[in-house]
């Protein structure tokens, strides 16, 4: 009786969390097709609108990334005000996307950010844990970027603050995870100087690009390497199935983080040009991306309700990702435009390739699809968004 009633609540969830996801993806594919006109690659877009082109970060960062986490964070909090992060960054990513002039979708993604802010320092009043103390920092930073950039601030000097948002959130959810194994003496001081390294990066960079940038890059090396040795994703690649695709994603995720920190560290400042699209393609692609195929298989379920159909076929869009990314760093920093070309055609396929996957671990089951299913309905506050 219970699971009978309880269904068309699930249902009415679903239903409701569905549209603000779907303007999270949609600012995914067009971000994806503005950022490959932007290499270029002849593909065929609104002549009138060249919002695709021109948002290309934001559209990814704020528009998808922040879309997804901000709908993650509601739901694990559980609170209705919570899903007014999702739905303003949803809408201001829209109407960057319709071409919409003026700073509307600037201000309504920035509107976002703050309600995001609020929202994980409720997450911090309910569990005062170092993890979510970080996480909220990662959150602040995504706000002061888009201050930044409400601000007029040119997107090269932004980034740094989004890569804090990420960067941040990501180890805070992994933080969350190590609570869960034997924990090291020395992990706890080491965390607090590749924090202090990375979090000093960010701020000196809105004040002094070349130091700041640096330090941000000694930060991710830092991390990177604090990450390879003390996260439980080492432990996890030894099983099977799931959990240790999850630490293969996670683990590879570590190499591209620290390739990110090497670039910032040798190649600072990054402005334009083909460094600049080197180190943050390794920071955004080859880490945060390979951090979202990993958690996808937790994440999607605990926001749709429904469970994972995990399938080995999950692989072919980690390889091709990161196939395609070291020849696109190859033409980027060996002068090769026709490599760069290559590589990031081939990271298109496996973006496309990913949401076919995820798609089809929801479809499959129930169009006769084969496969291992493995319910993960984690969040925030109730079980760690990650299990790799």
């Amino acid at each position: 009786m219970k699971d009978a009633k309880s269904r068309p609540s699930q249902f009415r969830q679903r239903i409701g969390r569905v549209p603000l996801l779907m303007l999270g993806i949609l600012s995914l594919v067009l971000g994806v097709w503005g950022g490959l006109i932007r290499v270029p690659l002849n593909l065929p877009f609104p002549t009138e609108n060249a919002n695709w082109i021109t948002f290309h970060g934001p559209l990814m960062v704020c528009g998808f990334l922040g879309t997804v986490i901000g709908l993650e964070r509601a739901v694990g909090l559980g609170k209705w005000w919570t899903y007014g992060a999702p739905l303003l960054t949803g809408a201001g990513a829209l109407l960057l996307i319709v071409g919409v002039l003026g700073k509307k979708g600037e201000t309504l993604l920035t509107l976002g950010s703050v309600v995001f802010v609020l929202a994980a320092a409720e997450v911090v009043r309910l569990r005062r844990e170092l993890f979510t103390v970080v996480m909220g920092l990662g959150a602040v930073t995504w706000l002061t970027g888009n201050l930044l950039w409400l601000w007029d601030w040119p997107i090269h000097r932004v980034v740094p603050w989004w890569m804090g948002f990420l960067a941040l959130t990501i180890l805070g959810e992994r933080l969350d995870l190590s609570r869960f194994q034997k924990q090291v003496r020395s992990a706890r001081p080491l965390l607090w100087v590749a924090l202090g390294v990375f979090l000093a990066g960010v701020v000196w960079s809105a004040f002094a690009q070349r130091l700041g940038e640096r330090l941000l890059g000694l930060g991710l090396l830092a991390m990177a390497l604090w990450l390879g040795r003390f996260d439980i994703a080492r432990r996890t690649i030894r099983q099977a199935g799931l959990t240790r695709y999850m630490a293969v994603c996670l683990l590879s995720g570590y190499v591209w983080l620290a390739g990110a920190g090497i670039l910032f560290w040798l190649r600072a400042p990054l402005e334009y040009g083909s460094s600049y699209d080197a180190a943050l393609h390794a920071f955004f692609l080859g880490f945060v991306f390979l951090m979202i195929f990993g958690h996808a298989p937790v994440i999607f379920p605990s926001v749709l309700l429904l469970p994972i159909n995990f399938r080995p076929v999950f692989y072919v869009h980690v390889v091709v990702l990161q196939g395609a990314l070291l020849l696109r760093l190859a033409g980027d920093l060996g002068g090769w435009p026709g490599l760069r070309q290559l590589g990031s055609m081939g990271n298109g396929i496996a973006l496309a390739l990913f949401l076919a996957n995820t798609i089809w671990s929801f479809l499959g089951p129930w169009l006769g699809g084969a496969g291992r299913r493995e319910r993960s309905l984690g969040g925030p506050l109730d079980k760690p968004a990650g299990g790799g």
